[in-house]
């Protein structure tokens, strides 16, 4: 499914090891195999290169995902292949804990450049 772009700005320290984590508390999408919601708290943390994420595309982006349905591991390789395709970061890692279901609760990771 076609999401929308991820916008990027210059990083004026490209050199630095700066490292910047983007906290989404109030992540939705749904479920493929029930079709209910789930909902989780996604982190993206990265060392930019040249750009950094635009956080007003970002959460349009993200907010793409509330009618989509997808497992939870794949919620977080898709974001992360999407960001890496957009900043070009040093390192990003993206990781989703998904809110009890059933009485399991899921954590997944995706990690880029380490």
């Amino acid at each position: 499914m076609p999401l929308p772009e991820i916008e990027t700005w210059e990083f004026l320290y490209p050199g630095s090891d700066t490292t910047l984590e983007v906290s989404v508390p109030e992540f939705t999408c749904i479920c493929p195999k029930t079709g209910l919601p789930d909902f989780a708290t996604l982190v993206v943390t990265y060392v930019p290169g040249k750009t950094c994420l635009e956080l007003k595309s970002f959460k349009e982006y993200i907010l793409s995902y509330r009618d989509l349905g997808v497992f939870h591991e794949h919620v977080v390789n898709r974001m992360l292949a999407d960001c890496v395709k957009a900043c070009a970061p040093k390192r990003m890692e993206v990781k989703g804990v998904f809110n009890a279901r059933g009485g399991i609760q899921t954590t997944a990771v995706a990690k880029y450049g380490f």
